[in-house]
């Protein structure tokens, strides 16, 4: 089913039946504060056949400086300096944009920080109440997976075909998530203890790396000289027959194996590079084992990806060469690098099409709800 022809839409009719790619000239204010990045974006729809997003202004302030000596994000400090930054970033938006006509706002409502999320949300609230604008909640798997529709409408002809397995992956997330349309969604299976992303933060810390632990890792891996490094790790639940994960085994191996080693080899650039290179190999190879094995279960027409850990390089080489050497007749799918760590880009199109399902509220009754399931 194409997604981009009105025959691909009809789930996504909003209230007054008009379908997604007759939603031309809107205009979305769309603010992200779930984790520790306070983001804001302005993003407009154009185009008739194949709705193109286009990007008027996107503005990030990180926090990492501000938790790497945490070694991860502390919430009431993350809370603090949203509320410091939200107004700049805004205003450095409109103002890059030269202050356009705003239709929507929408606002990241969960899964998240709590603090960080009622943040945001008392931040847009505000602003839907003196800007008389209708606000859409938005929920942050989705908007990381619907990330990848900025891919497709910069490159016409080229579409996700449904259904959809999506793979988010990132410091808070592992899910595996069956995607039927647009707002048509099941969870198949997730982490049972830490997710991806904060396995290799854990990982870092240990490994007396800075956080956040993925760039790093992934940078010390690609260092390894090795092709088989002599450390063995475990691959977490991969031959169990369901979806599930769970890494919280594998940091525990990593902290094992690291104090067994005499000082000098803790030490060692080549002790450090290989176990990176078998860490992230071994959830690579459970990521891969178990979205392709959802693929195939539930027949599936394409493969997308989602979340911080997705611009892993050698995750994404390794997709596609599974991909390949199978022979598998799966679209696959990843964003762009800039768009897989949490943006308010994302969160605009998402809110774009919540909209078109008629998911507008009014801005008295947005919550946070920090354990928010797609579905």
């Amino acid at each position: 089913m194409n997604p981009h022809t009105k025959q691909g839409l009809t789930s996504l009719k909003s209230t007054s039946g008009a379908y997604p790619c007759y939603g031309v000239g809107v205009k979305i204010l769309a603010i992200e504060t779930s984790c520790d990045d306070t983001c804001v974006a302005i993003v407009e729809t154009k185009g008739q056949r194949f709705p193109r997003f286009d990007i008027l202004s996107n503005i990030v302030s990180s926090q990492v400086e501000i938790h790497r000596k945490w070694g991860g994000v502390y919430p009431t400090l993350a809370k603090r300096e949203h509320q410091k930054n939200l107004p700049l970033v805004l205003e450095k938006t409109l103002k890059k944009t030269k202050r356009p006509k705003i239709d929507l706002i929408a606002i990241t409502v969960g899964p998240g920080l709590d603090p960080c999320l009622w943040t945001g949300i008392n931040f847009a609230k505000k602003l839907a109440k003196d800007w008389n604008l209708p606000i859409i909640p938005v929920n942050h798997i989705e908007a990381h997976i619907l990330a990848n529709w900025l891919n497709i409408t910069t490159r016409p002809g080229r579409v996700i075909r449904f259904p959809a397995i999506c793979l988010v992956v990132s410091g808070g997330h592992t899910q595996l998530i069956l995607m039927k349309d647009f707002g048509n969604y099941k969870i198949l299976g997730e982490t049972r203890d830490d997710a991806a992303g904060e396995c290799l933060d854990k990982v870092a810390k240990i490994l007396g790396l800075e956080y956040p632990g993925g760039p790093i890792i992934a940078k010390l891996a690609s260092q390894c000289k090795s092709q088989t490094p002599n450390i063995k790790l475990p691959r977490p639940m991969i031959k169990q027959k369901n979806y599930d994960f769970s890494f919280s085994g594998l940091k525990t191996a990593v902290l094992y194996n690291f104090k067994t080693q005499p000082q000098r080899i803790r030490k060692s650039k080549k002790y450090i590079r290989e176990i990176c290179k078998e860490t992230q190999q071994s959830i690579i190879d459970v990521l891969i084992k178990k979205t392709i094995k959802a693929a195939k279960d539930y027949k599936a027409e394409s493969i997308i990806l989602g979340g911080g850990v997705s611009a892993n390089k050698e995750l994404r080489k390794q997709f596609q060469q599974r991909i390949q050497k199978e022979k598998l007749n799966f679209r696959f799918q990843v964003p762009s690098f800039k768009f897989c760590t949490d943006n308010a880009v994302m969160t605009g199109i998402a809110g774009y099409y919540a909209w078109l399902r008629g998911e507008t509220k009014s801005w008295k009754k947005i919550k946070a709800d920090a354990n928010l399931k797609i579905y």
